[in-house]
């Protein structure tokens, strides 16, 4: 078995720097699509659909995401989703550049472009498992976090941002040229992932058994991972509560202004970067079972500090702890998918998990801003402890080691 300290290998690079083009790409958008529809459109109905037509894809094409990562293979999907967004970007650039832009054709684009991230970043997760060894999972995937939280948090809005000022179109261009450079970087990599990924050490699963449901329905009868998605989904949601309103209480309470706020979370995004690059090693040392109970009761927890400490200096303890506890828990959940689906149904498997991430994180900031609006801004820190303890005490119980049969 391969160490893991040894070097991970040019084809992970290849598909590291892939994902890189296409998290910074994915974050110059973050900047520009909340600029461009303000710019088009007064109307906070119209706005709040750009951004919502950016995470709909999920809902609405998870699972055949994971499908068509499962029966054509990592390579495939991932260049083909990128060769599409390109198209949809050069459209965009168009449109804005000579001023044809419109609201719906705005909603229509991010949804498209939504549609292609939901489609790579399934299929990217099928990869990993044929790129590295067995023993290098936890590595792999911390630089593969560490590169979607420079390109997301770090990099990409600034970039995005400014681009916007120089010219509307530029971002979208931009991220454009970024997903071209990307696909070449995808097609250089082994033909063996144009074959569907297998998880190391487990059994192969016709790709095509069960249809789109497949993933669901494995995941919902293998209790150590059932319980871990849930259990993450509900931190995910205790998460984005608080976080859905952090603007507000860091002006009513920190007395900090846009450029402070700014800061604040540029701390909490190198929080996130230390965790993904210490998360094997914590791993190494401690096991996935210790480090999850920690990752999951300090992501949630910490926010708590905030109702006793309203100070900077507390806030940024908790969006640096949070962040880099976070990163930690995506390592690990990550690393125990990729061993324990079985081949042919990890797209799937992927797939379903993050739709129930990600409606949860949905409905968090939903809980949030109803809290606060309720009981005051504390409120989202105080259900997110809440939370904390309960997904904790749940992932605890759940995942302790059977007890040996009795030998009498």
């Amino acid at each position: 078995m391969a160490d893991r300290s040894q070097p991970l290998g040019r084809p992970f690079w290849a598909f590291w720097g892939a994902a890189a083009l296409a998290n910074l790409g994915d974050g110059i958008r973050v900047a520009a699509f909340p600029l461009l529809a303000a710019a088009l459109s007064d109307d906070p109905v119209a706005v709040a659909g750009v951004a919502a037509a950016q995470f709909l894809p999920w809902l609405v094409a998870g699972l055949l995401a994971g499908a068509l990562a499962d029966r054509r293979g990592a390579r495939t999907v991932i260049a083909a989703a990128d060769a599409g967004r390109v198209v949809v970007l050069a459209v965009l650039a168009v449109a804005v550049a000579t001023g044809r832009a419109t609201i719906p054709l705005v909603i229509a684009a991010a949804f498209l472009l939504g549609v292609g991230e939901t489609l790579r970043d399934t299929a990217a997760q099928t990869a990993v498992p044929r790129l590295v060894s067995d023993a290098q999972l936890e590595k792999a995937n911390g630089r593969l976090v560490a590169g979607e939280i420079v390109g997301n948090e770090f990099v990409g809005p600034p970039v995005g941002a400014l681009l916007f000022v120089v010219g509307a179109a530029l971002p979208f261009a931009a991220n454009g040229a970024a997903l071209a450079l990307a696909v070449m970087l995808v097609l250089s990599l082994p033909l063996s992932l144009t074959r569907p990924a297998r998880a190391a050490g487990a059994s192969p699963v016709p790709a095509n058994r069960d249809g789109v449901l497949a993933g669901l329905r494995w995941l919902v009868r293998q209790p150590l991972l059932r319980t871990l998605v849930v259990v993450g989904a509900a931190v995910a949601a205790a998460d984005s509560a608080w976080f859905a309103i952090f603007v507000l209480y860091a002006r009513e309470s920190l007395g900090l202004g846009a450029l402070g706020f700014g800061l604040l979370l540029a701390t909490g995004a190198a929080g996130g970067l230390a965790g993904s690059f210490a998360a094997d090693r914590l791993i190494a040392r401690f096991r996935h079972r210790d480090v999850l109970t920690w990752s999951l009761a300090t992501t949630a927890g910490v926010p708590l500090l905030l109702v006793v400490a309203p100070h900077r200096v507390a806030a940024v303890a908790v969006v640096v702890t949070t962040s880099a506890s976070f990163a930690v828990l995506n390592v690990a959940a990550l690393s125990i998918r990729h061993r324990l689906v079985p081949e042919g149904l990890l797209g799937r498997v992927v797939a379903a998990s993050r739709m129930l991430t990600f409606g949860c994180t949905a409905l968090g900031a939903l809980a949030g801003g109803a809290l606060a609006a309720r009981a005051g801004v504390e409120a989202p820190f105080l259900f997110s402890g809440a939370v904390a303890v309960l997904a904790t005490v749940a992932w605890w119980l759940s995942s302790r080691p059977a007890a040996p049969p009795d030998p009498a």
